[in-house]
Parts: C-alpha cells; structure tokens; sequence
C-alpha cells in the first residue's frame, strides 16, 4: 500500500498506475454481480474494503466509492440495458442533482442541462445524471407538486466534461461539471432508484442508507490516515480522535451488519430506522471533525506544509465534508 500512497500523493488526476491497480483489483465493481464480472460483495465486506481505500488515500477511496457506487445502479436498469452497459469494462459516474430536463419524444427523450460534481469524470465510461420530465414545453409534476423526473445512463461520448474541480483537495477525485446538449436516448437509458432487476441482498437496502454508510466509512477511513501520520507525535488530543474513530467504526457496522441480516430475511427498512441511521452518521462526522481540528493545531509546522502527508490528509477530508449528504 505504501506504493500507491505515494502515487496517490496530491496528484491532480490519477496515474496510470493507480488506474491500472483500481482495474486489475476490480475495485469499481465492488456491488456488481458475478454475471457481469463483478466481485459482488456482501455490505460489511464492500464497506471494509472502501474503509481501506480512504485510508490510504482520501481521493482514491472517494473516487471508488462515488463510481462503484454509481456501478450499483446496474440493479436499477431494465435487464438487457444493463447487458449492453457491462458488456465491456464500464465505470459509472455523474450528479445526484435534478440540474437538467428529459423531454418527452415518442418513446425517449432528449436530454439538456448542466450538472455539477461528477466524481471520476475523467475516468468514466458513462454518466448518470436526473432530470426533470417535460411533456409538451411543460415540466411535469407529482401529485404533491414536487417535480417528476427520471435518472438516466449515458455514455461518456455523449457528454461534454466541464473542468471546473478546483479545490484544496480531494484533487483526484476530478469531480468536474458536466454538461448535455441534445442527447436523445430510449427510455430503457432511464431507471428509477429503489426499483431493482437483480436478486442479490445488497439491492435490497434502501439507497439513502447505502449511500450513508458508504460515504460515512470514507470519513472514517480518512480519519484513520490522519491519526496515523500523526503519530508518534503523542499528545493528549490524539486520544479523542482515536476514540471517535472507535466509536465511529462501531456503529457505522453494527449498522451494516444489522442491514445485511435484515435483506437475508427480505426486511423493509422504515423510514424512522433510515432516518435514525442518518442522523447518527451525520453526527458521527461533526464528531470525527471536530476531534481532527482539535488536534490539528498541536501538530507542529509540517501540518500546515503542502507538501506533508498531514496537510494533504486534513485538506482531502474538510473537502470531503462540504458533500452535502450530512450536512442538510
């Protein structure tokens, strides 16, 4: 792992070497099913495994997380799209944001719009992205009035990468804008989350709590970096750390494996259990947060030096924190 620490080390983009490890590891695939060529991992495992990327690396262990997440989606698209997509080595990426539309024609639709964080871009085989469906110049609501939408897959061809990732880290990462200009696609590119083709366990958990604990083990594993180059520097604030990183691991797979076993016995998850776990996951993270920046300042110069592993680890992980995902 020292190896790819250090090619990791602050790069703007991934290395050919990084790449290579990622592929040859079949690390986007962590959720895919065997079928597909996937390493269909149970949660707890996949959980783990990101826990190790973050903690070597703050960028390489989001970037796989964003991606491999965005490859879960394979559960979410009709059958034979889901062929077609990972007939050849893929890696998915886009926005969570409802930035563009999907207008109506015949049976497709014509995609437009603008959307913002797409971690990976430089990397990705295709997009994903949601939009807002519009019928007749007119945007479609529900029944409660909020907009209806769709998500969609599309490939990377397709799309025009906008390199507008300019941060104090997480530079790999490489989650640029992107933007879609008169894109028709048939309505078997689009896919609904929570409605899933595929029989395996992990697409019975609900995605909120999915994209939780995942994101959440990041932080942990970040974290983990950090109390690790800080040492052996011991002070009396490397204990609160290390006891949020305990606390923190505890409960993110406690969590898990209750989520693991509840999908084994086709459990649904409630809303007050999804909601709990969030809330838990958000203030786990002020608390990780909180015991880094308590520390930070008793870690002497280097820590403000661009060039130390420290001020790398601390830069990737306050990036981390604006995703918006605890934070609401």
């Amino acid at each position: 792992m020292q190896q790819l620490k250090q090619w990791c080390a602050d790069a703007p983009v991934f290395r050919k070497e990084v790449l290579d490890y990622i592929a040859e590891k079949n690390l986007w695939n962590i959720w895919v099913p065997k079928a597909f060529g996937g390493l269909e991992l149970p949660l707890t495992e996949g959980l783990k495994t990101l826990q190790s990327l973050a903690s070597t690396d703050g960028s390489l262990g989001w970037t796989v997380t964003l991606c491999s997440g965005a490859n879960y989606f394979i559960g979410n698209l009709q059958p034979e799209m889901a062929k077609k997509v990972f007939a050849q080595p893929a890696i998915l990426g886009g926005s969570g944001g409802m930035l563009g539309t999907a207008e109506k024609e015949g049976d497709g639709y014509r995609l437009n719009g603008t959307w913002r964080y797409a971690t990976g871009a430089p990397y990705l085989t295709h997009f994903t992205l949601n939009a807002k469906i519009v019928e007749n110049g007119k945007e479609q609501t529900n029944k409660d009035g909020t907009p209806k939408f769709l998500s969609f897959v599309i490939p990377a061809s397709k799309v025009t990468i906008i390199e507008d990732w300019n941060t104090m880290g997480l530079k790999a990462s490489a989650t640029h804008s992107f933007e879609v200009n008169n894109v028709e696609v048939g309505k078997d590119y689009s896919f609904v989350y929570n409605e899933f083709y595929l029989p395996q366990d992990v697409f019975k958990v609900h995605f909120s709590l999915f994209a939780d604990l995942t994101l959440w083990v990041n932080y942990i594993g970040m974290a983990e970096h950090y109390l690790a180059e800080a040492q052996p520097k011991e002070i009396k604030r490397l204990g609160e750390l290390r006891q949020a990183i305990a606390a923190a691991s505890k409960r993110l797979y406690a969590y898990a494996e209750e989520i693991e076993s509840g999908t084994k016995r086709n459990a649904t998850f409630s809303e007050e259990y999804i909601g709990t776990v969030h809330n838990i996951a958000a203030a786990s993270v002020k608390q990780l947060s909180a015991a880094i920046l308590g520390l930070h300042p008793y870690l002497g110069i280097n820590a403000s030096r661009e060039d130390s592993a420290l001020n790398q680890i601390f830069r990737d992980y306050f990036t981390a924190t604006q995703h918006h995902i605890f934070t609401r």
